[in-house]
């Protein structure tokens, strides 16, 4: 377990034990790594599950006891509502049963944390119960019940950045349920209801699927830190996206910046589609958000775009970058090509940068009134999207964009890899 402190908020990465797929080395992942480095054979790896990652927790007990493994959701990210009040967020880490019984406990509590958890894989012995309880379902009740003391009504709310995973927690049955990790009984009696022929469940069929490191286009290494969803290749200037069970070349450009203490940060670009209100320029732009400058010819021909951070960040931070970044529209010319300097890597998914698109806009429409009464009627459809490296100057504590007047405390982003 990796714990760190920003803040008010305590930031847990819990450890997975895992082997190296080319030799077989052991080693020891953080939640958040994708790219897997052997220290052994030297050779790089990218990890791709199907969907989502799923884990099972280990146990001490001997092969001549029978095992059922019992699925709990696990869901850490930020959490953002949109009220009267103005939006509010929170960042969450939280797991919960996804079937929905008496007979085994709530959640996996802090296990996860305290212990290193391994992947599930088909040779695997032992019953793995299946899941009753979508994460849509799950994640529902996570909203209402952090958002249950809002002010009324919540005009919309969003889960972003989500790490979502499957735990399974091992039991076994003698007289009673009993927890495989204590060798205790999860019940002092067991209820006579009770039988665990009534939940579904097999043998694990799920794979973890390690991808090649070379360039698709040209055979290169590609790069990116341990984190990262997105790959570069600086011999073919190229990016590379995980779409499905392979790496997809993805759009990208850089706004140029110079000097040894640059930082390009990514983001993403987002056209789309908007109903219910006329957001198609930026002298649109200016009448939705208010702002104190008068529409100028040739503005109306100046297409709109979103501007959303393309790693992940403290919720506050997040929608201030993803607001201001937008409402400020840069219009310096893009360049195809991979900056010579400093990358910070991507590790927020388009898709969840596609979520926050509402929150972002409710962010900077004004004023309020008119928020309140039209944002049920406004529908977002992204239609295309572009990853730009934008420049920030490294200053003692922050990296700043003077042009956009954005500015991000270098501690708080470091941190930020466990979110």
């Amino acid at each position: 377990m990796i714990v760190r402190s920003i803040g008010r908020e305590v930031i847990i990465n819990f450890l997975i034990e895992h082997q190296c797929p080319q030799c077989g080395a052991p080693a020891t992942l953080e939640e958040s790594d994708r790219l897997v480095a052997c220290q052994y054979c030297r050779v790089d790896s990218y990890l791709m599950p199907d969907d989502y990652f799923r884990y099972f927790l280990p146990h001490a007990c001997g092969n001549d006891q029978d095992l059922v493994y019992f699925p709990y959701w696990r869901f850490k990210g930020m959490l953002f509502f949109c009220g009267p009040a103005g939006i509010t967020n929170r960042f969450v880490d939280v797991s919960h049963q996804a079937i929905v019984t008496p007979y085994f406990p709530i959640s996996v509590g802090v296990r996860s944390q305290a212990m290193k958890l391994r992947f599930v894989s088909p040779d695997m012995a032992g019953r793995f119960l299946k899941p009753r309880q979508s994460f849509d379902e799950i994640a529902a009740n996570f909203e209402n019940r952090f958002g249950k003391s809002l002010p009324k009504p919540i005009l919309h709310q969003a889960h972003i950045g989500d790490s979502l995973s499957l735990i399974y927690s091992p039991f076994y049955l003698k007289d009673k349920l009993y927890d495989a990790i204590l060798a205790k009984p999860v019940a002092a009696k067991m209820d006579e209801d009770f039988n665990i022929d009534d939940f579904d469940g097999g043998g694990p069929t799920w794979h973890i699927r390690f991808v090649s490191t070379l360039c698709p286009n040209c055979g290169w290494n590609l790069e990116g830190r341990r984190d990262t969803l997105v790959l570069n290749c600086k011999n073919c200037n190229s990016c590379w996206y995980p779409v499905g069970r392979k790496l997809k070349q993805l759009k990208f450009a850089q706004i140029p910046g110079a000097g040894d203490n640059t930082i390009h940060l990514p983001f993403w670009r987002i056209r789309a589609d908007i109903s219910g209100i006329s957001l198609r320029s930026y002298a649109d732009l200016i009448r939705i958000a208010n702002l104190p400058r008068a529409v100028q010819n040739g503005w109306a021909d100046i297409p709109f775009r979103f501007w959303i951070p393309a790693f992940k960040v403290r919720p506050q931070q997040f929608l201030r970058l993803a607001s201001h970044l937008t409402v400020s529209q840069p219009r310096e010319e893009l360049i195809p090509e991979l900056p010579g300097n400093r990358i910070h890597p991507g590790t927020l998914p388009v898709k969840e940068a596609i979520e926050s698109l509402p929150i972002t806009l409710a962010k900077f429409m004004k004023p309020r009134k008119t928020l309140m009464e039209t944002f049920h009627n406004i529908d977002i459809n992204a239609k295309s999207f572009t990853l730009v490296f934008v420049p920030v100057k490294e200053e003692h504590h922050e990296l700043i964009q003077h042009d956009y007047q954005i500015a991000i405390n270098k501690i708080v982003l470091a941190h930020s890899k466990n979110l």
